[in-house]
């Protein structure tokens, strides 16, 4: 069965997993809402980083636009819009300007064509459909002593984690590029720029954070289906 009296993968890998992912969270939601408190000393916010991060690049064709929550911001390539949070958009704040700028380093890995976002992009279907049918075949092949199905939750399950391994070049990278031009183009202050960089490095711990789960619960799974 998956569930045993003395699961030691749970222990020894899941669980550390677990918290180590609920400290990345922590630390990017209290980073946040720390630098959401400094005001950028020229006035510049989150719309306009975006516009000015996007306009260094030479990258044209970019919708910047609201929307609802807090931290919800994201690039949509099918629609070449950037999408700014209410924390976000139109805040003078180190923190909505260092996320605004990572988002406008997504826009330009599109517009570059960037392989590892292009890579992310075609495996997408897969992923999706990988990350509704991995648990629940996993278990059920556990519960009716199915290896066949087993193998294959496995295999879905791996493809959710190759997408995970894939983000993270992906997410570094618009950061660095943020940073870089934040920083080059004199967009923000020394400090503020190290404040921008704190907040997107807590950011970038959270997919690490989920990578690092995914990994000990595949491990986990393999290791319970030799046992089965």
């Amino acid at each position: 069965m998956i569930f045993m009296p003395l699961d030691i993968a749970l222990f020894v890998l899941v669980i550390p997993a677990i918290i180590f992912a609920s400290w990345a969270q922590f630390k990017v939601t209290s980073n946040f809402r720390r630098y959401s408190q400094v005001k950028t000393s020229n006035g510049l916010t989150g719309a306009q980083a975006a516009r000015d991060v996007l306009q260094q690049a030479g990258v044209t064709g970019v919708t910047i636009e609201r929307i609802a929550g807090d931290l919800t911001d994201h690039y949509d390539p099918h629609t070449a819009t950037i999408r700014l949070s209410e924390s976000v958009y139109d805040k003078a704040t180190v923190a909505a300007v260092g996320v605004a700028a990572h988002e406008a380093g997504h826009a330009i890995q599109h517009a570059e064509g960037y392989s590892p976002m292009r890579l992310r992009s075609a495996i997408i279907p897969v992923t999706n459909f990988g990350s509704k049918l991995a648990m629940p075949l996993v278990f059920l092949g556990f519960i009716l002593g199915m290896t066949g199905l087993i193998n294959i939750g496995i295999i879905l399950f791996g493809a959710v984690v190759v997408f995970q391994l894939v983000t993270l070049p992906v997410e570094f990278n618009a950061s660095n590029r943020a940073i870089a031009t934040l920083d080059g183009y004199a967009m923000l202050t020394v400090p503020e720029v190290e404040g921008s960089k704190k907040v997107l490095s807590a950011a970038a711990l959270t997919y690490v954070g989920a990578l690092v789960v995914s990994l000990a619960q595949l491990v986990r799974f393999i290791l319970l289906a030799r046992r089965n």
